[in-house]
């Protein structure tokens, strides 16, 4: 690869890890409010708010942890296999498969979103502030997956395969 399009690889790998890393925060804290508060009083609207909510709890949990192993193995063992482009492209489709889920299975609870000015059960703002955090978690993830399919056929075209690192050291 030459070093303009390397140079743009090492910066947009920080910039959308470091994006995703504070959206999935945001949804994660969110999504710990909520199963707080439902747990100390037990007033989960039904069972699937409960299990959705708490997969989403998970799913931003996953998210943030290995977003910041990704950043920290990319700045300091970028050319470790570990670090590899079918290492990202492995657990980026986990995880887009992980938001995909929660996001719609949640979305599909809440009926799409929530009219906060006819519900009557509570936390409605924060119902839809964790649907809406969920899903610009997936836009991202989404975005960053297809981006390393792309830097993966790069590199296979050139004869390094999937397994090579994402930029050269």
């Amino acid at each position: 690869m030459s070093a303009a399009p390397e140079t743009h690889i090492k910066r947009g790998h920080i910039v959308t890890f470091s994006l995703l890393t504070v959206f999935s925060l945001i949804q994660w804290c969110i999504a710990a409010a909520l199963v707080g508060e439902y747990n100390n009083k037990n007033t989960y609207p039904n069972n699937s708010y409960r299990d959705r909510i708490r997969f989403l709890l998970f799913v931003g949990l996953w998210t943030f942890v290995f977003s910041i192993v990704y950043i920290a193995g990319f700045l300091t063992a970028a050319t470790n296999f570990l670090f590899s482009i079918a290492s990202h492209a492995a657990w980026l489709f986990l995880t887009w498969v992980f938001w995909l889920a929660g996001s719609a299975a949640f979305a599909a609870a809440l009926g799409g979103s929530l009219n906060c000015g006819n519900y009557e059960l509570g936390h409605c703002s924060t119902l839809n502030s964790l649907e809406a955090f969920s899903w610009i978690c997936f836009i991202i993830v989404t975005f960053m997956l297809v981006f390393t399919i792309w830097v993966g056929a790069r590199s296979a075209r050139s004869g390094n395969g999937f397994g090579g690192a994402v930029v050269q050291a």
